[in-house]
């Protein structure tokens, strides 16, 4: 499982014109699933993810979780994150999770994120999604569960 986890404020999905999901104060997370990934992969990310310290604390320094500001969490289900580049122009997915594998998967991620007591929003899964967001840093972090980068 792979993500790209962004502090962000004012955060929102809309779909055909409609928007679907809005957060404030919190994170984004663009949630990628590869065909080799599990439950696990699912436990794993989700902890990882709402103990990121990313949030100031008085000093100013990054030492807070969104748990402990009490933020918000926005989640994209996000296949291109396992996109092949490195050979020719067109990006293979071939380790990305087919929609029938991943779809049950970015739902368990989402379940791991509720026991945290964090009611994550959603973009639409498989649909064509416009994300709007300030990113607040700007903090932008890669998270790997298999500890690839």
């Amino acid at each position: 499982m792979r993500s790209v986890v962004q502090r962000v404020r004012d955060c929102s999905v809309t779909v055909e014109g409609v928007r679907v999901s809005q957060i404030e104060k919190g994170i984004l997370v663009y949630l990628g699933i590869g065909r080799q990934d599990t439950e696990q992969d699912a436990r794993m990310m989700a902890e990882k993810i709402v103990h990121l310290r990313l949030f100031p604390d008085e000093e100013g320094k990054m030492n807070l979780s969104v748990l402990d500001v009490k933020g918000e969490i926005l989640v994209v289900s996000q296949f291109t994150l396992y996109g092949d580049t490195r050979k020719g122009r067109r990006p293979s997915y071939d380790e990305a999770a087919p929609p029938s594998q991943a779809e049950p998967l970015f739902r368990s991620f989402l379940q791991e994120v509720e026991r945290y007591g964090i009611a994550p929003k959603t973009g639409v899964f498989q649909a064509k999604m416009e994300v709007a967001y300030v990113n607040v840093g700007p903090i932008t972090l890669l998270v790997d569960s298999k500890k690839a980068f």
